[in-house]
């Protein structure tokens, strides 16, 4: 069997890397010249957990459109919906709300599914794009033919650990509109692990995704509202709260995404949340709890601003430690410490940022004033801040150190 992709991006040659790792012959169509770049010289410009080692050996090849499909025998497309910048997570949020941006996708299916008709054989295409409930059959299904086999097989990964997510899921989750297409994609992926392959409809398929990439926000919104009662309680630490509540695992949680920091971020989670706030308001739901949930991550990053500048003296500048969405990656799309950095300098205050993995030749002048941790890094950890400084830690873990005031927030 062999394997193509329509889209070699920041989700796409990662996921292809790792099937590829399988033993499978896989070729990709991207238009970026700098894909077929990293390609050629096997350097990965962003950082990716395993990806680098698989890129240094990798054969996968750069073909035309035409080549992709005569060649594969299952294709996933990989292309990006983007959202407008307004809807990131980096900024306040808009009052207005938009759907994804589905021109790329769309045009990428059309130009795919054109030269399946014209080779005259059926072929499965698996999108894999994050969308909203009804996009498929609406913007989707339209533009291909009958020898278009498709499918909507959404992946539950994040940036940074896109190989280790893929090759390890929970479940697989699968959109059915093609019943051949989909019994030849779940035997493909018994050959990549063992886990659950769930199979519904499209329309159940894009909701699933969301509503998963949305529940993780949820938990980190109401986790860092607890952050910000026990910072207010005197005798409360979030940690022994979070603690308690990790032991709930059969009416509540898992462990996952119940440590208080900062807010929920990467290409999935603020913007799927605003989406659906969108999609609430065509709906006319009673309540747009999504709304809510973004609005408690931009609330709670204001709490962080406001105990910034407690401690600030004006006119200094404030340094914020990690730019990235998440730690020890360098992938920066919904960051909420870029967050904090716009709302403090909506305030008039001078910030400087700094992330090893982003700045590697670009280090700041260190001086004595607030220091912020935006990214847990395991840098900033054992940080070598100014002495007199003050080091505000939403982690709880930055390493004592008697030369600066260490604020621990919601533990002390």
């Amino acid at each position: 069997m062999n394997i193509g992709f329509m889209g070699l991006g920041k989700l796409g040659l990662p996921s292809a890397l790792a099937i590829e790792s399988k033993g499978y012959s896989v070729v990709g169509y991207d238009p970026d010249p700098k894909v077929k770049e990293t390609l050629e010289t096997k350097t990965l410009p962003y950082k990716e957990e395993g990806a680098q080692e698989l890129l240094s050996k990798t054969n996968i090849k750069i073909v035309s459109v035409p080549d992709l499909v005569s060649s594969s025998d299952i294709i996933f497309v990989p292309i990006q919906t983007p959202h407008d910048p307004r809807y990131e997570g980096v900024t306040r949020i808009p009052k207005e709300r938009v759907d994804f941006h589905y021109g790329f996708l769309k045009d990428g299916i059309k130009e795919l599914s054109g030269q399946i008709e014209n080779l005259g054989k059926d072929k499965v295409v698996i999108i894999i794009s994050t969308v909203l409930p009804g996009t498929i059959r609406r913007e989707i299904l339209p533009l291909i033919g009958s020898h278009t086999k498709l499918c909507y097989n959404p992946f539950f990964i994040a940036m940074g650990t896109t190989i280790p997510d893929f090759l390890n899921p929970e479940f697989v989750l699968f959109g059915v509109q093609s019943h051949a297409a989909a019994t030849m994609a779940e035997i493909f992926y018994t050959t990549i692990h063992d886990k659950p392959f769930y199979k519904t409809s499209i329309e159940n398929a894009e909701l699933i995704k969301v509503a998963y990439n949305t529940y993780i926000g949820m938990k980190i919104a109401f986790v860092n509202t607890l952050m910000e009662i026990c910072h207010k309680s005197p005798g409360c630490n979030v940690d022994e709260v979070t603690s308690a509540l990790k032991l709930a695992t059969d009416r509540l949680i898992s462990t996952r995404y119940l440590d208080a920091g900062m807010g929920d971020g990467g290409g999935c989670h603020p913007r799927d949340n605003i989406a659906l706030s969108w999609l609430s308001r065509e709906l006319n739901l009673s309540y747009d709890w999504f709304e809510s949930v973004m609005m408690a991550r931009e609330k709670q990053t204001e709490f962080l601003a406001d105990l910034i500048m407690e401690k600030n003296v004006p006119g200094d500048t404030v340094y914020i430690l990690g730019k990235s969405f998440k730690p020890e990656t360098n992938i920066t799309v919904g960051s909420p410490s870029i967050l904090l950095k716009n709302i403090l300098e909506e305030r008039g205050v001078n910030v400087i940022m700094y992330d090893h993995l982003i700045d590697k030749f670009d280090l700041p002048d260190f001086q004595t004033g607030v220091y912020f941790i935006g990214t847990k890094h395991e840098e900033f950890a054992s940080f070598s801040f100014p002495c007199g400084s003050t080091v505000i830690d939403p982690w709880g873990y930055v390493a004592d150190n008697k030369k600066v005031t260490i604020i621990r927030i919601g533990r002390d």
